[in-house]
């Protein structure tokens, strides 16, 4: 079994991540599932001795069901958030690499991921309408609009 870039101590938790911005025709796949109120970024913890790539690829098949292409390493972002860890409410520090993948010329998937054993499901959210959805991390609205080519490094802090 492969152990995620993870860790937790007493103060605070740890975790290296890789996601994908996938945008097919205006609309951008987020995730939600049963026990959240919001959409997230497809994606999840790299493996110890696995790179990004292969972590971000890894995770959009499991998640999607679709073995897309990456385009491009669109964003590094560091966050620091308030967050839970088995213990209780606790400070985080992820550390992520957003990979722009390449468009297929269609929406259609074969999903069946689970997270923490709850289904995911996998949504399009319009691109030109993100501002009316709770949608994470929340600089993807402004990023997909703007759409820079070169790598951005952001850094959010929202304890």
């Amino acid at each position: 079994m492969q152990k995620d870039c993870a860790f937790t101590r007493e103060d605070g938790r740890f975790r290296y991540r890789a996601a994908a911005i996938i945008v097919e025709d205006g609309f951008a796949l987020f995730a939600t599932n049963s026990t959240v109120d919001y959409f997230y970024s497809v994606g999840g913890a790299v493996q110890l001795h696995e790179s990004a790539e292969d972590a971000v690829r890894r995770e959009v098949l499991e998640e999607t069901g679709v073995a897309y292409e990456i385009d491009r390493l669109a964003v590094i972002h560091e966050n620091f958030f308030n967050g839970n860890s088995p213990s209780g409410p606790c400070k985080c520090h992820e550390i992520a690499f957003y990979f722009r993948m390449k468009p297929r010329g269609t929406r259609r998937l074969n999903s069946c991921s689970y997270t923490a054993g709850v289904r995911e499901e996998m949504c399009w959210l319009p691109v030109c309408d993100l501002d009316r959805y709770r949608a994470y991390p929340a600089f993807l609205k402004d990023f997909l609009r703007e759409d820079p080519q070169a790598i951005v490094h952001i850094v959010t802090k929202e304890r």
